[in-house]
């Protein structure tokens, strides 16, 4: 069983809500089995670090131009002729040069993400609004109107959180909806290797966070025995 102490441990910001939020995880580990040190270290690492420690249930995109072109390159970052990024220098880093889109979307939340997830995970046009109204949302921020469908039918075996997403922003669901994405994709079995990389690609998409994601995950486990 997870305790305060160990959750304050791993997490220390999250002090305000260790009370409310404890029960509810361990109800949900007990469901859907994240019930071994390497398990429960895995689970906690990824959806602490999509929840910045225990403390945001919602996803709020206020990025800056520069924030754009780092996490979207693609689709935000200026590129040279032969297609590599430009970079400039910030202090003593490099950072990707934003292009004319980002600027145009800089601090500006509710737009972002109705570009960036327009027409993809089940959402509509940039201009359905789909991509805010659908935005991350739990621990583990399910993102995207087929998913919020899916968690909706798996959590209250009707699509209330299609009328009603802001649900995932109360405790016990944002904890639920974690529990259900995790056993819906099969990840206690790749927690169960020794492939961490994995289990932050079937979270990220990618390895943002992963050194963070990482250093969480060793330090659970030391705890967890």
């Amino acid at each position: 069983m997870l305790t305060r102490e160990i959750m304050l441990q791993l997490f220390p910001k999250s002090a305000q809500f260790v009370d409310i939020y404890l029960p509810f995880l361990n109800a949900a580990t007990d469901r859907y089995q994240i019930d071994t040190p390497r398990r429960q270290a895995a689970f906690l690492s990824q959806v602490g670090h999509e929840s910045a420690g225990f403390t945001l249930l919602v996803e709020s995109l206020n990025y800056s131009a520069d924030g754009l072109a780092m996490t979207w390159g693609r689709r935000f970052a200026e590129k040279d002729s032969a297609g590599k990024y430009i970079l400039v220098k910030d202090g003593s880093r490099l950072r990707r040069m934003p292009n004319s889109a980002a600027q145009s979307l800089h601090r500006k939340p509710e737009a972002i993400a109705n570009r960036v997830y327009s027409d993809r995970l089940g959402n509509g046009s940039e201009l359905s609004g789909e991509g805010w109204l659908y935005r991350g949302r739990g621990l583990i921020q399910v993102t995207g109107k087929s998913n919020y469908q899916q968690c909706s039918l798996a959590l209250f075996s009707d699509e209330r959180l299609l009328m009603t997403p802001q649900l995932l922003e109360e405790w016990q669901w944002a904890v639920e909806s974690a529990g259900w994405y995790w056993a819906s994709r099969g990840l206690n079995v790749l927690a169960d290797g020794d492939d961490f990389e994995r289990v932050t690609e079937a979270i990220n998409g990618g390895l943002n966070g992963h050194a963070q994601r990482l250093q969480v995950y060793q330090e659970a486990l030391s705890l967890l025995g």
